[in-house]
């Protein structure tokens, strides 16, 4: 897949994944509010609910990722060689200048956001700065730069959010039943609520885990057209595959990342974590740093 159709399937996926998630939220609060003895009720504060939702993480979930990693705006005087960098890999892409801010933590990373081109948002750790030769940092720099061309930071954001509302919805639930607050039918019906019931419990300990393995799954396959796209970019593959390789040797993990948010950096944050089995490769945030290299190395 070339970098256009990447571009106008991911606009598509992210109106497609607005839809499907209105759906799925309302079908779970239906179920959860048959479950728990309510019906129909749930079903449309679930519509109105994740609506709501849908629109605020498709204009606001940029300022939510922010502020959950603890990331501060800069200025061109704050760092005037960072901006050079952002803004001379801008021309050469043909973007405008995103805006640009820094995560104080010494762990080497970076990650990107926004909802389109003109609403962009490029973050590095004062570890990439301290850390990365010139070189280096445009490489991650121009990869960042990628995943806001190809529109993969609108995708994600979103998902981010999303995902994030599906697993807070199973714990309420899962909760709710803990505490007791499910509301008893005439008995005509409890066999009905009873499979409700059943079916609320498979629905909050299964959709975070589907939603998180989806989430994944569509992260990992971005990373490689952003490796791609960013070593184009900046004419020296070398650069980034060096950055990777400091990356995958630093033993440090990034502080202020989570597992809502740790697929949006360029590389894995957790660090110290062996992943042996097929079954555990599913929760990788991103593909193998070296399979990531080799490529580099080959272009």
């Amino acid at each position: 897949m070339n970098i256009y159709s990447q571009i106008t399937a991911n606009k598509r996926k992210t109106w497609l994944i607005i839809i499907l998630f209105v759906i799925f939220i309302t079908t779970i609060l239906f179920v959860y509010g048959k479950a728990s003895g309510y019906g129909l009720e749930y079903a449309g504060i679930g519509l109105i609910f994740s609506g709501i939702m849908a629109f605020s993480s498709y204009y606001y979930s940029d300022k939510m990722i922010l502020g959950m990693s603890n990331a501060k705006q800069i200025q061109e005087k704050d760092n005037p060689e960072l901006f050079r960098t952002v803004e001379n890999l801008c021309i050469g892409a043909g973007i405008p200048m995103p805006k640009v801010y820094i995560i104080e933590d010494s762990a080497i990373n970076a990650f990107s956001t926004g909802r389109d081109l003109k609403h962009s948002v490029v973050c590095v750790t004062t570890g990439c700065l301290d850390r990365l030769n010139k070189v280096e940092l445009e490489g991650v720099v121009a990869h960042e730069l990628s995943h806001i061309r190809n529109y993969d930071i609108r995708l994600m954001a979103i998902v981010v959010i999303l995902v994030g509302l599906v697993a807070l919805l199973a714990d309420f639930f899962m909760r709710s039943l803990w505490y007791g607050g499910a509301k008893r039918e005439r008995s005509d019906r409890d066999n009905a609520q009873g499979i409700f019931l059943l079916i609320g419990i498979i629905f909050a300990l299964l959709s975070p885990l589907i939603a998180t393995l989806i989430q994944l799954s569509v992260s990992r396959k971005r990373e490689f057209l952003a490796d791609a796209s960013g070593a184009l970019l900046t004419r020296y593959p070398e650069g980034l595959a060096s950055a990777l390789e400091k990356i995958e040797i630093d033993t440090e993990p990034l502080e202020v990342a989570n597992n809502a948010t740790a697929h949006l950096y360029i590389a894995n944050p957790f660090k110290g974590k062996i992943m042996g089995s097929w079954f555990s490769h599913l929760f990788d945030t991103h593909p193998p740093i070296e399979e990531r290299i080799k490529i580099l190395r080959s272009m």
